[in-house]
């Protein structure tokens, strides 16, 4: 039995969620078209290049969730979910989950995107750990601000670090799965890194350093496979 952990945007569903959520907001109206969308695709294409300034992009990404209220918020956020989210759920992601599942591993998914937008997902998969960026909620109501550290590049160490501290679980034969050159922090940790579909950088760094590059959105993925070999 070992920790089996999982980036979710681009690695477990065939999308970035972060990002079609503030597409779904400026779609709906909730948010102004022009402003907010240019800024949202700026965000993207900075994250991509690895020069993405998550305290500045957290500050506008959270910033919607403060000014409406959680019912609002969560309507919104099942509609998301149902029309947006489901057609890019993987069937190989669920056949891997279900093959470390069957083995004994404690499943998590790790991701920089806020827990508001990102639980239902993993619950979708039937995931039970989950580490996200946790906008900060007092007295019924998100504020627009986050709980430190964020959950990205270095942050994700320091978040698992945390949870392995007060839990049973340690990094001994720990895998992960990523799409992101953002991730390599947390790659370079464990003792079994995977590229999933990885981005260019990603790819090259798991080329020289021999770990798996596998794909979930091909059919017929062996799945089986992959985890027994980790």
């Amino acid at each position: 039995m070992s920790l089996t952990i999982f980036d979710l945007d681009n690695t477990l569903i065939a999308d970035d969620s972060d990002f079609l959520w503030g597409q779904f907001l400026v779609d709906q109206g909730i948010v102004d078209k022009h402003e907010y969308q240019q800024a949202n695709e700026k965000f993207y294409q900075d994250y991509k290049q690895g020069q993405l300034n998550i305290v500045e992009y957290l500050h506008f990404s959270l910033a919607p969730l403060a000014r409406h209220t959680r019912q609002e918020l969560e309507q919104w956020r099942a509609i998301f979910i149902e029309e947006i989210i489901s057609p890019l759920l993987l069937p190989a992601a669920f056949d891997l989950i279900a093959t470390h599942r069957n083995q004994g591993d404690t499943i998590m998914v790790i991701t920089a995107t806020n827990r508001f937008v990102t639980e239902p997902i993993v619950q979708r998969y039937g995931i039970e750990h989950l580490l996200a960026t946790t906008p900060e909620y007092q007295q019924g109501r998100f504020t627009g601000n986050f709980i430190a550290p964020p959950c990205f590049q270095e942050g994700k160490v320091t978040l698992l670090q945390q949870w392995l501290q007060a839990s049973s679980e340690t990094l001994e034969n720990s895998c992960f799965y990523s799409d992101s050159h953002n991730d390599l922090p947390l790659l370079k940790l464990v003792d079994h890194a995977v590229a999933v579909d990885p981005d260019a950088r990603l790819k090259k760094h798991a080329e020289q350093e021999n770990w798996p590059v596998i794909s979930l959105r091909q059919e017929n993925c062996q799945t089986s496979f992959i985890a027994t070999e980790l």
